[in-house]
């Protein structure tokens, strides 16, 4: 696996383990969890960053928001309980279907 696409899947795990920490701090009032929000962003932006050096900026940012939302839609519903109908996993797949057709038939996918 090339390096910017190793950055770019942390950034993404990162940001994910971020934004369930969020949920999990209960707007801010449990302190860990609030802890982890923070450092886990940090990391993640810090990593996105870094794969800059090898993407462009629109692609880095559409994988990273893209796959983000994806997964942190199957936290919330495996972890959280939250439900999601018919339309919401059809755009979440639409969402998916796009970064691929990004990566696989762009030429801007890469500097």
């Amino acid at each position: 696996m090339p390096k910017a696409y190793a950055l770019l899947i942390a950034a993404v795990l990162m940001e994910t383990i971020g934004t369930s920490a969020l949920q999990a701090s209960q707007q801010f009032t449990r302190l860990w969890p609030a802890v982890t929000v923070v450092v886990a962003y940090g990391i993640s932006f810090y990593l996105m960053g870094l794969t800059l050096k090898y993407l462009p900026v629109g692609i880095t940012y559409a994988v990273w928001s893209g796959f983000g939302i994806v997964f942190i839609a199957i936290i919330g519903y495996l972890v959280f309980g939250q439900k999601l109908d018919l339309a919401a996993v059809l755009g979440m797949a639409l969402i998916v279907l796009g970064i691929l057709v990004i990566h696989l038939f762009s030429k801007t996918a890469s500097h």
